[in-house]
C-alpha cells in the first residue's frame, strides 16, 4: 500500500520542484520567544506532539485528538503477547489535562504508539523510553500555543485527519491531510528548515486528490498554506496562481490521474 508521503519520495522532480517556494506568500509570525537549542526526542514526536495537543486545546477531545495512538495502542495488544498497551495508553491519556509539564510528558509517550497503526508492531520503541526534558517540554509548550494563536487568526477548522475516498489511484492507495477551513487546506509542517519540494509538492498532491475526491468541502478551497510552529512561518499561495500545466503534470505523473 502506497501512502501519499512514499510516493513523493520515490519522485525525482524537476529542477526547483514542481511547485516553486516563489508561489507562496511568507509570513513570518512574532511572539518575541526564542526556543530552547536542543530537544531529546524525536522531531517527529514533537510535531506529533504538537499537533495532537493543539487539536486538544482549540476544539477536539482528548480521545478524537489521539485516536490514531490509541488505535495503535489496541493493533500492538492485538498483534503482541504484551496485552496492555490499550491500559497503558488511556493511562496517559487520563494524565492529559492541559499545557503543563506532566501532560507534555504523557503526551509525548502515548504518540509512541502512532507507529503501530502508521507503520506496524515491529516499529514500536518502548514508550518508557521517550522521556522529554525540560527544554523539550518547554518548546513543545510554545509550538502549541504559536498553534492556538495562529488558528485563531487563520479560520475556523471545518475536517482535520481527512483522507481521500473516491480519489486514490493505482500509485496511491492511502493518505491523510491535516486541516481544512473554509477556503485553505492546510499542512502543519514542524521542521527546522523552510518547507522543501517534497513538502511543497505534498500540500498540492492533497489539494489534487481532495477536488477528485468524494469529499465538498474541497470544492471550496482556495489556497492552500503550510504552517510551521517551530518557525512560527506560514506559507500560503492561490490556487489560481499555480499553473495550470503545474497541476496536469503532477496529477498524472505523480498521481496517476488519467
Amino acid at each position: 500500500m502506497t501512502s501519499v508521503t512514499s510516493r513523493i519520495r520515490s519522485i525525482k522532480q524537476p529542477r526547483g520542484g514542481y511547485l516553486n517556494k516563489r508561489y507562496f506568500n511568507i509570513i513570518q509570525r512574532e511572539d518575541n520567544i526564542e526556543l530552547n537549542e536542543k530537544e531529546n526526542i524525536p522531531g517527529n514526536t514533537v510535531g506529533t506532539v504538537v499537533d495532537y495537543m493543539t487539536r486538544f486545546m482549540m476544539y477536539s477531545s482528548k480521545s478524537e485528538a489521539f485516536s490514531i495512538s490509541l488505535i495503535g495502542a489496541q493493533a500492538y495488544d492485538y498483534f503482541s503477547e504484551d496485552g496492555n498497551a490499550t491500559y497503558k495508553a488511556e493511562t496517559l491519556l487520563n494524565g492529559i489535562t492541559g499545557l503543563n509539564k506532566e501532560s507534555i510528558i504523557n503526551a509525548c509517550k502515548l504518540v509512541g504508539y502512532d507507529v503501530c497503526y502508521r507503520a506496524g508492531i515491529e516499529w514500536y520503541k518502548p514508550i518508557e523510553e521517550i522521556n522529554p526534558d525540560i527544554d523539550t517540554v518547554e518548546n513543545i509548550i510554545t509550538m502549541i500555543n504559536r498553534s492556538c494563536s495562529f488558528w485563531e487568526e487563520y479560520g475556523k477548522i471545518v475536517k482535520d485527519g481527512f483522507t481521500f475516498e473516491g480519489g486514490y489511484t493505482d500509485l496511491i492507495h492511502t493518505g491523510d491531510g491535516d486541516f481544512l477551513t473554509d477556503d485553505t487546506l492546510w499542512d502543519f509542517k514542524v521542521i527546522k528548515t523552510e518547507p522543501t519540494s517534497k513538502n511543497i509538492l505534498q500540500i498540492l498532491v492533497y489539494y489534487i486528490m481532495g477536488r477528485h475526491s468524494i469529499h465538498p468541502e474541497f470544492k471550496s478551497i482556495k489556497k492552500i498554506g503550510i504552517f510551521n510552529p517551530r518557525l512560527n512561518k506560514v506559507y500560503i499561495s492561490e490556487i489560481d496562481l499555480i499553473p495550470s500545466e503545474v497541476i496536469k503534470e503532477v496529477s498524472e505523473k505523480v498521481i496517476g490521474y488519467k
